[in-house]
């Protein structure tokens, strides 16, 4: 029998998630900026890899591609996986809910002691109660356990009633609190084998009978990295892409960015742990791209530049990408990026305003991203733009900016968010100098309310063209790569991205139906079609 069995990813139905977003009016921030990802086709909101499925013409005799966001081993299954069975704990998963739901039930039937749900990407508690609903309808005495940021975020935000709520609600048994779980995870594991009582297993809450929650006594969790995912557990289950990470945390403190608190302290690996893990990728045999979830890889410098200068010499034969600190770098280091095999990074800008830089305590200027931008574009690898609009101090003078900016720079690709006004970060300690009022994405402040930052969101979506629109919520610019994977050259994606864009602005700005619409359908069916190879999966039956 399975002692723990992990759950990845659930990437929930997104008309129903449009639905649910839409309860909180039309004119929310928060459907504002979920507008911009989607376009309306047949009565369905179709995401970008939504469209490309439905509009690409498979070749006779073939099945249908279903293209999508998360076709890859998911990141923290492996690493749970390899902490759990180095214990000694026998492990089994599941990647992708939507796609694996026969697969999950097969393994419930055939006997599971716990399941373990991760929740690495969600902002909202319907893709967990959506597995938990699941589980219970089939095997209701089957214990589940729930861990992960969005579990950390809540018991960071909530007063204790509250918190009691939100996990009644989710409707689990256990819930891993403390920022690191993965030995906490094993504790319970060992708890659940010896008949032991979970109340000696720090950083949990569970309910206690039909009664109220326990919260057992916190610990500070910190598990080593040096301890390496073991490629050798999953042996079959990677296909080309692979995500990995050599640090934990982030050493810089953004007053938009709650995370180092979450976080705890910034460690990272020694270059010879990294050339061991990228060793063990490559003897997997199968990958092509390798993605880099380090907040900032490039820090600190002269780490990354050994990291460069091995890889070169290993010459692992993979693409990669990553994030990339633009004051943390050089002309030379780019120069070494691209010999190592860099195809892309994300670059978190957030303002070509210097003066709303300095107030967000980024450590990098304007001039640092122009000459970032200059060297990337030389070698051809690709940029994201990462940008916050609203954020207090923004006004028509730093928006301008921006976008000359990325006028100036021109990224491969941008983004522009609403600025979500969150009580953990440091801005908020701030609020009543600057004015804050509301949370989220309902504020203002003194020199903008949300309201004014969405028009111009919006605005930038309409009328840059020096770069890309992304539209995110399933296409990332990880998405770019796959989509390179797949057959589509780069200038083939962009044309695809633009086509969709250009569907989607005029969805918004004729509202009921544009003249131009079905001629830019046509537009966008026939950047859609290209020569498929290594095809996706096709389409998950539920």
């Amino acid at each position: 029998m399975t002692e723990c069995l992990i759950v990845g990813f659930n990437d929930t139905d997104f008309a129903e998630y449009v639905r649910d977003v839409r309860l909180m009016g039309e004119e929310s921030g928060a459907f504002r900026d979920l507008r911009l990802a989607y376009i309306d086709h047949d009565g369905r909101p179709l995401r970008a890899l939504d469209a490309l499925s439905h509009f690409h013409e498979n070749e006779p005799g073939t099945a249908k591609p279903y293209f999508h966001n998360a076709d890859f081993l998911w990141p923290v299954v492996t690493v749970l996986g390899s902490f759990l069975a180095r214990r000694g704990i026998s492990v089994d998963f599941v990647n992708l809910f939507q796609h694996e739901r026969a697969q999950l039930r097969e393994k419930l039937d055939a006997g599971v002691k716990l399941v373990a749900i991760t929740t690495t990407l969600y902002v909202s508690p319907q893709p967990i109660i959506e597995i938990v609903e699941f589980i219970r309808r089939s095997h209701p005495d089957v214990p589940i356990v729930v861990g992960g940021p969005f579990i950390t975020n809540q018991v960071a935000a909530l007063k204790r009633p509250d918190l009691d709520a939100m996990m009644d609600y989710l409707g689990a048994d256990y819930y891993v609190t403390g920022r690191e779980g993965e030995l906490t995870l094993a504790r319970l594991v060992f708890a659940l084998r010896t008949g032991g009582d979970p109340a000696d297993v720090p950083n949990l809450a569970y309910r206690l009978g039909d009664g109220d929650f326990v919260h057992t006594r916190t610990d500070v969790e910190s598990n080593p990295l040096t301890e390496l995912v073991d490629y050798r557990l999953f042996d079959g289950a990677f296909n080309e892409f692979v995500t990995t990470r050599t640090a934990k945390s982030c050493p810089f403190s953004c007053a938009f960015c709650g995370f180092p608190q979450r976080a705890g302290k910034y460690t990272y690996l020694d270059v010879a742990h990294v050339e061991r893990e990228l060793d063990n990728i490559k003897k997997l045999g199968s990958v092509s791209t390798v993605t880099f979830i380090d907040d900032t890889f490039n820090v600190p410098k002269n780490r990354f530049r050994d990291i460069l200068r091995m890889m070169i010499d290993k010459d692992y034969g993979f693409k990669w990408n990553c994030f990339y600190r633009s004051d943390h770098g050089d002309r030379a280091t780019i120069d070494l990026m691209a010999e190592a095999g860099c195809e892309g990074v994300f670059l978190g800008i957030e303002s070509g305003s210097d003066t709303l830089l300095k107030q967000m305590n980024k450590t990098a200027r304007r001039a640092d991203y122009l000459e970032a931008l200059e060297a990337f574009n030389h070698h051809g690898i690709s940029t994201y733009a990462s940008l916050i609009i609203g954020f207090p101090g923004e006004t028509e003078q730093t928006v301008a900016e921006t976008i000359s900016l990325l006028d100036q720079g021109r990224p491969d690709f941008f983004r522009a968010q609403l600025w979500y006004c969150d009580p953990v970060t440091p801005i908020y300690q701030r609020r009543d100098e600057l004015g804050i009022r509301g949370e989220a994405f309902n504020w203002s402040h003194r020199t903008m309310d949300w309201g004014a930052a969405a028009q111009i969101i919006d605005d930038l979506f309409l009328d840059v063209s020096s770069s890309i629109w992304l539209p995110q919520f399933g296409f990332e610019q990880w998405s770019t790569f796959y989509l390179q994977r797949k057959g589509m050259s780069m200038p083939q994606v962009k044309d695809f991205v633009r086509g969709f864009n250009a569907v989607l602005a005029d969805q918004l700005r004729h509202p009921g139906g544009g003249a131009d619409q079905a001629a830019l359908l046509d537009d966008l069916r026939r950047a859609s079609q290209f020569q498929v190879v290594n095809p996706p999966p096709q389409q998950p039956v539920a």
